[in-house]
């Protein structure tokens, strides 16, 4: 896999609506423009915004081509060190015959967004380049009143000042209280926090396990699988899987569906460990544990399997960065997760 060069300040980063156009709508625009000044005052950033990005949803739904152009154009422009994806959505899908995976390849810049972005981080890992499962414009860099110190270190500790190794700390406090984006008076409130007593949990594995990362939003799976983005089955060897859900709060027995469906595929057989991510409101907490253990454990025959619960990436905030195709370890005397390796250069 193919690693970009790291963030130093002053480097210029691009910002690109690559599903839904949220963030150029006239009720939500103010965030677009928190979380860009926040790339240039917190982080030392220039900041670039792609042509299509503040067209808004209407054009932008009508328009895929206008949304890959942005992609493809950040990606061959030189002067752009990163690209961060202002918000999920749920048809990133349409661009997938639009993109030039030459073009990603041979310009390898840092990637970064989650949800519905987890289709174009499959395209990445098409092209071979390792890309970031992580914050989006209007979500966590234009969170209420202020970013949150555990999403701001791992974008300094994974993007800038990257180490051979890095753990994956548990987050002590965790929010999903929705104030309504569309009342700009409601950024100016901090969402109500919550104390996590629980920390990340084991549910099932000893010894420790490493592999590549790879996974993200488990909600958007259907929509790549047999597509020409889906690893073959010889590339789900030796690999942590790592999982979330979004917003829509799948029931468990969608869970149970798309897990199921990896075993059929001969995928869950091979993977090293799963990492599981908290779910939002802590909806169906428990009830996606007895799915994973009753699949994986039960129907699958991997009671060996090594799987870590109640991590903090995906859609409950804060968040960290799991970088694609960087080793990863879990370990299950002390239920913790650790990158191995930096993911940039």
């Amino acid at each position: 896999m193919i690693k970009a060069p790291r963030l130093v300040k002053g480097d210029t980063v691009a910002i690109v609506s690559l599903s839904s156009g949220l963030g150029g709508d006239p009720a939500f625009i103010y965030r677009y423009e928190i979380g860009k000044k926040r790339l240039e005052e917190e982080f030392g950033l220039k900041v670039v915004t792609m042509p299509n990005a503040l067209k808004g949803t209407e054009y932008l739904d009508n328009n895929p081509k206008a949304r890959a152009d942005d992609l493809m154009d950040a990606f061959k422009d030189s002067s752009i060190k990163a690209i961060i994806c202002m918000i999920g959505g749920d048809d990133t899908i349409r661009l997938l015959d639009l993109a030039d995976f030459d073009v990603i390849r041979n310009n390898p810049k840092i990637f970064m967004g989650y949800s519905d972005t987890t289709t174009n981080h499959f395209m990445m890992h098409k092209a071979g380049l390792i890309s970031f499962y992580g914050p989006s414009i209007l979500a966590e860099f234009a969170e209420n009143v202020a970013m949150h110190d555990y999403t701001k270190q791992f974008i300094r500790n994974v993007l800038f000042q990257p180490s051979a190794e890095l753990p994956i700390m548990p987050s002590p406090i965790w929010t999903s209280e929705y104030l309504e984006w569309a009342n700009e008076e409601n950024s100016k409130i901090a969402r109500t926090m919550t104390k996590d007593d629980r920390g990340f949990e084991l549910l099932q594995g000893r010894g420790t396990a490493q592999g590549k990362l790879l996974g993200g939003c488990i909600d958007g799976f259907p929509m790549i699988m047999g597509t020409k983005i889906w690893p073959p089955i010889d590339e789900w060897s030796n690999v942590i899987l790592f999982l979330e859900t979004s917003e829509n709060c799948p029931k468990p027995a969608y869970i149970k569906y798309i897990l199921r469906g990896l075993v059929a595929q001969g995928i869950i057989s091979r993977i090293s460990g799963i990492v599981f991510g908290k779910p939002l409101n802590e909806k169906y907490y428990n009830e996606y544990k007895d799915v994973l253990l009753q699949v994986v454990g039960k129907e699958s025959g991997r009671s060996d399997l090594p799987i870590l619960y109640n991590v903090n990436f995906g859609h409950t905030s804060p968040i960290c960065i799991l970088p694609y195709g960087v080793n990863a370890e879990i370990d299950c005397n002390c239920a913790s997760l650790r990158l191995l390796e930096a993911a940039v250069v």
